[in-house]
């Protein structure tokens, strides 16, 4: 269980009331119970005065000769986490096959693989989970984790694992949880335009079942997520320019804490200003804080009119400074997204779509609303391109036009992943900016340094927004070409830091940038987010070693 509030406050401050001259009395929760009805004054004038000289004085020393950083953390100052051992481990898959069923937990190797390693991952590691588990409600999973408390074993929650950041590969071996069997959407709210789901429904699956209520789901990543790893890694998409990320349309949380209480962030009304706002410190936390059983999902209504159009440029900047004034003038577009000449290269080589493309700078965009407005916007946003030196400018006359035009966008990443040859790998990376300088950390920076590597990299992006990523081909056989690779990805990330950016805009910290959040953040910033996981989760066992670590 977790310490007691009131018991873990008089140890902090008991130390410090000594230095102070004045002695901590300690009294049982029964005490402190009736001195609230039975009050009699402690501090006098003279008291108060005696205090605040004391630690004023205190204050002052530590203040003038420590060093470290101001927010100070008591619990760092234990040894670091302890996990159970291959017997205790042992022990704990046996209870959970008495307690959840003997198929519910798995030790196949090919499934250890499967749920500890990535080819998608920038990162990988050597390290399998021991276990892997497969829960079918809310109350299997706090079963786990009340075992998994008791052995001090490791919780890894797997959604999709289609994963950037080695989000869900498991450095201290442990349990992963995978919601294969808790795909189901629980109940749809169509007059209350909102829909509870379970973590493993693809946001695609989930818009094609509820398409005949006229509304959909419009956070749009790539077409492998799920819900659960969405609202883990905090992901947007293509429609992030007029829907924006993630956290704009989750509603409420159902979460299995790490002793197994389970918990629900919010109600079910669209605003709310009671209490603390749980729902968005989960979202994000990849899974560090809780693990996510329940999502209640805002929906959108289905545009009358979408069309999309595609557009070419001589050069990369002549694109970013279109994209800037379409922002600027205030044209209503639903997503703007750019891919660079090596990027329209690896369209065309891998085959993935119907349509030869000219393999220069292209921008893509949706447009939606009314039938009138949107063909309105196709013009303004024609004119602008035109302002800006654009080529070809095409737009979707039905939707199976959209289907095609939009399909170069939709295939990016597995285009690249189809060209690898034998031991080829795919680092696939993402940074924000202000967009401003989106043109500045592409053209004159990113750009260059990846033309310079002499692979085949490109960019894409969601320009609208200041997000952009790289994905790089590389020989992972090759150290030289690894550390290359490295570098640029590390240079990509310190010059978007430098421009007041971030070091992800949508795929997370996970284990490959933990020391770009330090540097972005500063450690007093880590500091308290160690603080807020060491009070929801005083073991670390949740999804230990991403975003940050115990210990520095």
């Amino acid at each position: 269980m977790f310490r007691q509030p009131a018991a873990h406050l008089r140890r902090l401050v008991s130390p410090l009331l000594k230095r102070g001259g004045i002695r901590s009395r300690t009294t049982t929760a029964e005490q402190n119970f009736k001195s609230a009805f039975d009050y009699k004054p402690f501090w006098n004038s003279g008291r108060v005065l005696l205090f605040s000289a004391a630690t004023g004085t205190t204050t002052y020393y530590y203040g003038a000769n420590d060093e470290t950083p101001r927010f100070q953390l008591p619990w760092r100052r234990t040894p670091g986490p302890q996990y159970a051992s291959k017997r205790e481990m042992e022990r704990a898959i046996e209870e959970l096959r008495e307690t959840l069923g003997e198929d519910a937990i798995s030790t196949d190797d090919e499934d250890l693989h499967r749920h500890g390693y990535s080819e998608w991952s920038s990162i990988n590691i050597d390290q399998l989970p021991v276990a892997v588990a497969y829960p079918k409600s809310t109350e299997e999973v706090a079963e786990l984790a009340k075992v998994c408390y008791k052995h001090k074993i490791p919780m890894i929650p797997y959604s999709g694992g289609s994963s950037l950041e080695a989000n869900f590969s498991a450095p201290y071996g442990g349990m992963s949880i995978d919601f294969t069997f808790m795909d189901q959407i629980v109940a749809l709210h169509a007059d209350d335009m909102d829909v509870v789901v379970q973590p493993s429904v693809p946001w695609m699956s989930l818009n094609d079942q509820i398409k005949e209520s006229g509304l959909f789901f419009p956070v749009d990543p790539g077409p492998s997520a799920r819900i659960g790893g969405m609202v883990g890694t905090s992901c947007s998409g293509t429609n992030a320019v007029r829907y924006g990320t993630m956290k704009d349309w989750v509603i409420n949380l159902t979460v299995v804490l790490a002793d197994g209480t389970v918990i629900k962030t919010r109600r079910r009304p669209r605003k709310s200003s009671a209490g603390y706002n749980l729902t968005n410190l989960f979202i994000g936390s990849e899974g560090t804080l809780g693990i996510v059983t329940e999502i209640t999902l805002k929906l959108a209504v289905v545009p009358q009119e979408t069309s999309v159009a595609v557009v070419t440029f001589p050069t990369i900047r002549d694109a970013a400074a279109a994209a800037s004034r379409v922002l600027r003038t205030g044209v209503p577009v639903a997503a703007m997204e750019i891919m660079d000449d090596v990027q329209m290269s690896v369209i065309n080589r891998a085959g993935s779509t119907t349509k030869k493309w000219k393999e220069v700078p292209t921008m893509f965009f949706k447009f939606s609303g009314t039938k009138a407005g949107v063909q309105e916007n196709i013009k303004n946003v024609q004119a602008i391109a035109r302002a800006h030196k654009s080529g070809d400018f095409e737009f979707a006359m039905n939707p199976e036009e959209q289907k095609t035009l939009w399909s170069a966008r939709k295939e990016s990443l597995w285009s690249m992943m189809a060209l690898r040859r034998e031991g080829d790998e795919v680092w696939s990376t993402d940074v924000a900016v202000p967009i401003s300088r989106l043109p500045d950390i592409i053209v004159e920076i990113s750009k260059k340094e990846m033309d310079d590597l002499g692979l085949f990299a490109s960019i894409l992006g969601h320009i609208g927004d200041g997000n952009f990523h790289e994905s790089i081909m590389y020989n992972s056989k090759d150290p030289k070409e690894r550390a290359a690779v490295e570098k640029c990805v590390h240079d990509m990330v310190d010059r978007a830091l430098e421009m007041d950016g971030t070091c992800t805009g949508e795929h997370g910290i996970g284990l490959g940038k933990k020391a770009s959040l330090q540097k972005e953040l500063g450690l007093d910033t880590i500091n308290v987010m160690r603080s807020i996981k060491g009070a929801l989760d005083p073991y670390w066992l949740m999804n230990p070693g991403k975003i940050m670590d115990a210990l520095d």
